[in-house]
């Protein structure tokens, strides 16, 4: 008894995804329509309504030509060095400087927040991004804040101030948004939604419709059925024929 439950589960899963595959087949229409309105409408968003941001960035190199290479000691401290400068670059006197000299209407932590500092591995390279709708204000900031910066650590150290190796570019394309990411993103989304309320109704349709139907979910073993006739399907048909007949008539 136990083995004849176990193979009825069995058998109900393998018919269940059975189903849905078969509903996302007759529905395929449906999900490449949705695809291509999420797709279309994320793409459309991206582009014409998100403000595009144009990025620069800076580089600083924190080992001065006074400092030597000699010695294990001398890498581990211009490490600890890079990640100190990361912190100060961020600081408040320095952000506010770049404020003042720009005569930028917006605050310090608006401006930490565009920036983005970073060390690439195994390096004492320092670089400063930011993002901005204006390609030359955000070279003007990053330029500033490289300068600042190397100042600022100049005075608070007392020690040779970290060189700038390049100056921020003009960016002639934006980084973001992408359109294609966005369009990609809305397309998935779309399709996803769509198969999941078509599994969702798969699984809580429980609709009589074919005999294994009427065993699994009554539990009732069907001993015979009765097929339809021929002649009444067409009986049907010829009845259904008078009365829209009837009905056009009466309108006229």
């Amino acid at each position: 008894m136990e083995q004849r439950r176990k193979a009825y589960e069995e058998d109900e899963a393998e018919i269940d995804l059975l189903e849905i595959l078969l509903a996302w087949k007759k529905k395929l229409w449906l999900i490449l329509l949705a695809m291509a309105i999420g797709g279309a409408g994320a793409g459309a968003f991206a582009k014409f309504i998100m403000t595009p941001q144009y990025t620069s960035t800076a580089m600083l190199y924190v080992l001065s030509k006074e400092t030597t290479l000699a010695s294990l000691a001398d890498l581990q401290i211009g490490s600890q060095l890079t990640k100190d400068y990361q912190v100060i670059i961020t600081s408040r006197p320095v952000l506010q400087e770049v404020i003042e000299k720009l005569r930028l209407d917006i605050t310090y932590k608006t401006l930490r927040r565009r920036l983005n500092i970073d060390n690439p591995a195994d390096t004492r390279i320092i670089t400063i991004s930011i993002d901005n709708p204006d390609p030359a204000l955000a070279k003007a900031i990053v330029d500033q804040m490289a300068s600042s910066a190397s100042d600022y650590i100049g005075d608070i150290m007392e020690m040779v101030p970290p060189k700038l190796i390049e100056n921020g570019e003009l960016a002639e394309l934006p980084t973001r948004p992408s359109v294609k990411k966005y369009a990609l993103l809305g397309a998935v989304g779309m399709a996803a939604a769509v198969c999941f309320i078509l599994v969702m109704e798969v699984i809580f349709n429980d609709t009589i419709r074919t005999e294994e139907d009427v065993e699994r979910y009554l539990g009732i073993t069907v001993l015979a059925s009765v097929p339809g006739r021929e002649g009444d399907a067409r009986k049907d048909k010829k009845i259904k024929e008078q009365e829209v007949a009837r009905v056009s008539g009466g309108s006229r």
